[in-house]
């Protein structure tokens, strides 16, 4: 059975990027160049990815934090002006894809090609029948149920309008429209497509290989974060994606900075004792695979594991003792560290030996 085509999508992302192409001439035909065309886009860029990345995907899809009812609003009503659907439809599709990644199931299965699922999925008419039934939490809030009833207009309204009015605003005409809505949605959107093709198709995976996955810098930088995409799969509950402190995260940063001044809590995080567990699981699967000895792979993970739980216990005992009890635990403290520092490092020197291999 050929899939039937969704109009829609298809008429709007064909005719956003040919008519930034045509207009973009047109434009400068008439109007001079002005650093605002570029500051409008700049902005209008960030903000529109930001808007998608802690607000649709770490706050609404994966409810990794909690938000004042302020940036709630904030994250609904401007990121609508993204033009990538409604909290609850993109939600939807997002969770939809976790659940059955690289299945005929999965909405952008990158096993049906990178194609695919970098637009072609938007291409083909497949609604999601119900898509409420995906996000009951999410259909709860009346704003969102708001929203998605009246999703072409807000974004409408935030995507083409303000933007134009804002150009006449500020001089550069309807630039505001062409740099800061069309050109804007154009990049934003293809930007965030990337996710779900490239970042299921190149890069490293090191937390494990149980789906397609893959983490990026490259990627991570233009989608302020998300590219730590094999990350985000092992552990969707954590708001961070980047959980190393030299990680390109904005939007980590931007969730942390709400948190500072009341606008966000609770925010979910995945200790650091279960990321190197999960690391050190699929590390020996591949020492394994590579041929090492079973037993002596075995011995070198219990000996880190136990350093590794070792220094937990000392450093949970260290904050509960008083202050003259805590001279000697920090003394046990800076031994077991050192141990467990030795066991990873021979754990790790094994690791690079067989990556040569």
């Amino acid at each position: 059975m050929k899939d039937k085509i969704n109009w829609r999508n298809t008429l709007f992302l064909t005719l956003t990027p040919l008519s930034a192409l045509i207009l973009i001439p047109i434009y400068f035909y008439f109007y001079d160049w002005s650093w605002w065309l570029l500051t409008f886009f700049v902005v209008g860029f960030v903000v529109s990815n930001m808007l998608v990345t802690c607000g649709y995907h770490r706050y609404f899809a994966h409810r990794t934090y909690d938000a004042h009812p302020i940036v709630e609003w904030l994250y609904v009503i401007f990121g609508a002006g993204s033009f990538q659907g409604s909290v609850v439809e993109w939600s939807a599709d997002h969770r939809i894809h976790h659940r059955e990644v690289d299945t005929e199931k999965d909405p952008y299965n990158i096993k049906r090609g990178f194609w695919y699922a970098h637009i072609g999925w938007l291409f083909i008419a497949r609604p999601i029948e119900n898509p409420e039934k995906h996000v009951p939490d999410l259909w709860k809030k009346p704003i969102l149920r708001w929203q998605h009833n009246y999703y072409p207009w807000v974004a409408t309204a935030v995507g083409f309008i303000f933007p134009l009015i804002a150009g006449y605003a500020i001089g550069i005409g309807w630039g505001g429209l062409l740099f800061g809505g069309i050109l804007r949605i154009v990049f934003s959107q293809q930007s965030t497509f990337f996710i779900n093709s490239l970042c299921h198709s190149l890069g490293n995976q090191p937390y494990g290989d149980h789906n397609s996955a893959r983490d990026s810098v490259i990627m991570a930088v233009l989608t302020f974060g998300e590219g730590y995409h094999n990350y985000h799969h092992q552990f969707q509950s954590d708001y961070r994606n980047g959980v190393r402190w030299y990680q390109w995260d904005p939007t980590k940063w931007w969730i942390r900075s709400l948190s500072y001044v009341g606008l966000a809590e609770r925010l979910k995080q995945v200790s650091a004792l279960e990321i190197q567990r999960a690391q050190i699981s699929f590390q020996e699967k591949k020492l394994l695979a590579k041929g090492l000895a079973h037993d002596h792979v075995q011995n070198m993970r219990r000996q880190l594991e136990a350093a590794q739980n070792r220094v937990k216990q000392l450093r949970d005992d260290y904050e509960t003792r008083k202050a003259d009890a805590r001279q000697q635990l920090k003394k046990e403290l800076a031994l077991a560290k050192a141990e467990f520092k030795l066991a990873r490092r021979q754990w790790q020197l094994s690791c690079r030996r067989l990556a040569t291999v």
